[in-house]
């Protein structure tokens, strides 16, 4: 099921607005809610700012996108300054969100705490994931909103905060899909391919796709990646296989979302999946 920037209003059970007060204030639509993502339109050549932080990454006729972090309070304090050297000022409230709490126990001591050794291996895989990630496009691949990139059941949640082996770890990131080894994964939204790693140590081989205006999907414990950096890819594309690769304790993948440095919740992208799962079912 395909969900235009539009739809995602209606489908949000959480806090969503769309603001068109006067010619100078953005339009919006998106979710002001801690891990919620917002797509915005002012005028073309203006420069935008979160909290005193430019946007990097403005399109040409001035759409941007905010992402606000899990634990983000605000208020949205958002600046525009505009091509003619004026400025303007806008706040907004962001709603809060409880986060369950996951417990996993019975874990390999290996599993909860990397071994000094693999120290170097983790730190460099967080280079390559932070280096994919600065990647700025600006083209229009978000025009046709987002999909589930595997249809199956939900196993874990944005922001849950994870117990392993009763040590609390920091929140989970992204939505787990649960599915077999080798059921295909698609791209939920157009975008360019910025990074395939066949074996990171937490997440196995590993896959992101640049959607731009600084919005980056990864995809973690893949089985297998069918396409390679630089690839365009068009929503719907088979883009790999689930697996259970890195630190994964059964077949499922794990779909995330960032603005930015802001990692923000995917299913505030989609429909529930409830709607997808009948939806796919009415297709077959």
């Amino acid at each position: 099921m395909r969900m235009t920037i539009s739809g995602m209003l209606a489908a949000a059970g959480l806090l969503a607005v769309s603001l068109s007060v006067e010619a100078a204030e953005p339009t919006y639509q998106g979710q002001f809610v801690q891990g919620g993502i917002v797509f915005g339109q002012t005028d073309a050549g203006s420069e935008v700012l979160l909290d005193d932080e430019a946007i990097d990454t403005i399109a040409p006729d001035g759409r941007f996108v905010l992402g606000f972090p899990r634990d983000y309070e605000g208020p949205a304090r958002v600046s525009i300054r505009h091509a003619d050297g004026s400025v303007e000022a806008f706040s907004y409230e962001i709603g809060d969100r409880e986060f369950n709490v996951q417990r996993i126990d019975g874990l390999a001591p290996k599993m909860v705490t990397p071994d000094p050794e693999v120290i170097s291996r983790i730190q460099d895989d967080s280079r390559q994931a932070r280096e994919a990630r600065t990647e700025r496009f600006t083209e229009n691949f978000l025009e046709n909103g987002f999909i589930w990139p595997a249809i199956g059941p939900v196993s874990g949640v944005y922001g849950s905060q994870r117990i392993l082996n009763g040590e609390p770890r920091a929140p989970h990131w992204g939505v787990d899909i649960a599915l077999p080894t080798g059921s295909p994964v698609v791209a939920p939204a157009d975008g360019i391919v910025t990074l395939t790693h066949p074996d990171m140590y937490f997440s196995g081989a590993t896959l992101f796709i640049d959607h731009g205006l600084g919005v980056v999907s990864a995809f973690l414990h893949l089985s297998e990646i069918d396409v390679q950096v630089g690839d365009v890819v068009k929503q719907g594309d088979l883009i790999g296989k689930i697996g259970e690769s890195g630190r994964a304790t059964g077949p499922h993948l794990d779909w995330r979302v960032n603005v930015g440095a802001a990692r923000v919740d995917a299913q505030l992208l989609v429909p529930p999946m409830e709607e997808a799962q009948k939806t796919a079912n009415a297709s077959q």
